[in-house]
């Protein structure tokens, strides 16, 4: 896994926040990095956040079960806090 990715995966989901999780050039930097690392876990159940903020559930839940994981049941916010503490533990 390229560490340094991770840290730029990290970094672009915080901008995400920031911004409120709204799709647009932030929203595209994570789908960038994310399918960079396709098959890779970190960027996988990035890549399944990506697309829990389009409203594709479909498609979202596919990456949630490639990284090992379940979609958050609550805010983005709560997501990204519990997803960002397990990611920065990687980096």
């Amino acid at each position: 896994m390229a560490g340094n990715d991770l840290v730029r995966l990290i970094e672009a989901i915080d901008r995400l926040a920031t911004g409120g999780f709204a799709m647009g050039a932030d929203w595209q930097a994570v789908h960038d990095i994310c399918q960079r690392h396709e098959g890779e876990q970190p960027f996988d159940w990035g890549h399944a956040l990506c697309h829990r903020i389009e409203g594709d559930d479909w498609n979202s839940d596919y990456w949630y079960r490639r990284a090992g994981k379940m979609r958050g049941s609550g805010t983005m916010a709560d997501e990204w806090a519990a997803m960002r503490a397990e990611l920065s533990a990687k980096a």
